[in-house]
């Protein structure tokens, strides 16, 4: 099995949470009586009136009418099939670079956080990796034809308690999301952000790029206030080492698979549960005409909230599977041939997943 795939899974598998002010409770936020995040609490406001955004926030769901690849043209659908069958191995931040606009839907512990700092003239987004947005509220418009950056440029203002925030000037070297979407440098963001109770926020973006879809493109993002946590950084500087170590390809895999009979694929059928990275993780393998698939919760790629999770399972022995997310899965079977767990191999090592009753 190929595990130089997921080389590069080394310098974004970090866990920020195991380090310095882990036991500092989160100073001037409403509390419960037992003393835990009173996380539905009202929504706090600054001294202007407006909803006060500041804090540390997950996405921690996500869908909308982006993440379905028939909403893209013919040349991106073709570009997003490519960036699979290669296990995304271009995807930026496996490169070391900005995220761009698809750093709206990250989640998970390595690169979802974002804490927002607020002031009445400007907001900023401050990202793990390091990366940050500046939104200015002064009133000042969007340039007409800017000149292309990583993290494009951004305008907010106020729709009543929601903050609506314009960008463009993205360069045409990121994704929409992880899934590879691409776009044009004519690509035009607007973001929603209502913050509904002290605890969630809902963040409903639009997405214009005449280039690359032929309407406007949705996503609807729930984020969670981090109450009584902390965000460290996260330093890539190995991608000039770990990219030439990133070799194969999915279509590689299919050719090589070895034939495994139905009654044993079926064996394998069934929900699988465990914890990875101090998430608990759910893995269901299915089978469809002769092929078995797994849907993982959250998805693999920093818990990210990209498209169903749903990936293919190509085998290479009778229990050894490459997946199509660039993971491989080893099924450990009793004396009846019976699998009773499944081991996710990564390159720090193999996460094993118990079968649920």
């Amino acid at each position: 099995m190929k595990r130089q795939l997921v080389a590069l899974a080394l310098v974004m598998a970090t866990t920020p949470l195991m380090a310095q002010w882990l036991s500092l409770p989160t100073p001037g936020i409403p509390r419960t009586a037992d003393g835990e995040p009173d996380m539905s609490a009202p929504t706090p406001r600054g001294d202007d009136g407006r909803p006060d955004l500041t804090g540390l926030w997950l996405p921690q769901r996500a869908g909308g009418s982006v993440f379905d690849p028939a909403n893209a043209q013919p040349w991106a659908q073709e570009i997003m099939v490519q960036h699979k069958d290669r296990y995304f191995q271009d995807d930026p931040r496996f490169r070391c670079l900005p995220s761009g606009p698809g750093i709206l839907g990250l989640g998970g512990p390595t690169a979802g956080y974002r804490r927002i700092v607020q002031n009445p003239a400007a907001i900023a987004f401050l990202h793990a990796d390091m990366s940050y947005r500046h939104v200015f509220l002064d009133g000042r418009e969007l340039e007409s034809d800017p000149l292309p950056t990583w993290m494009g440029y951004s305008v907010g203002r106020w729709d009543g308690d929601t903050l609506v925030i314009e960008s463009n000037g993205y360069n045409d070297k990121t994704w929409v999301h992880r899934d590879g979407l691409p776009h044009t440098e004519s690509l035009r963001v607007t973001e929603r952000y209502t913050r509904l109770d002290f605890g969630h926020m809902r963040l409903d973006v639009t997405f214009e790029d005449p280039g690359t879809f032929d309407m406007p493109l949705h996503a609807e993002i729930d984020m969670e206030f981090q109450a009584d946590n902390e965000m460290l950084e996260t330093v890539c500087n190995e991608a000039s080492e770990g990219d030439g170590r990133w070799g194969g390809a999915l279509s590689d895999a299919v050719r090589a698979d070895v034939e495994v009979a139905p009654e044993v694929l079926a064996r394998y059928v069934g929900t699988y549960e465990g914890n990875w990275l101090r998430t608990v993780t759910t893995l269901e393998v299915t089978l469809e005409d002769g092929e078995l698939f797994l849907l993982r919760t959250p998805p693999y790629a920093e818990a990210e909230f990209t498209g169903t999770g749903r990936s293919q399972l190509v085998p290479q022995s009778e229990t050894a599977f490459e997946c199509s997310c660039g993971l491989g899965f080893v099924f450990t079977v009793d004396d009846d041939g019976v699998a009773t767990e499944v081991s996710e191999v990564h390159v720090s090592g193999e996460w094993i997943f118990t079968r649920a009753p």
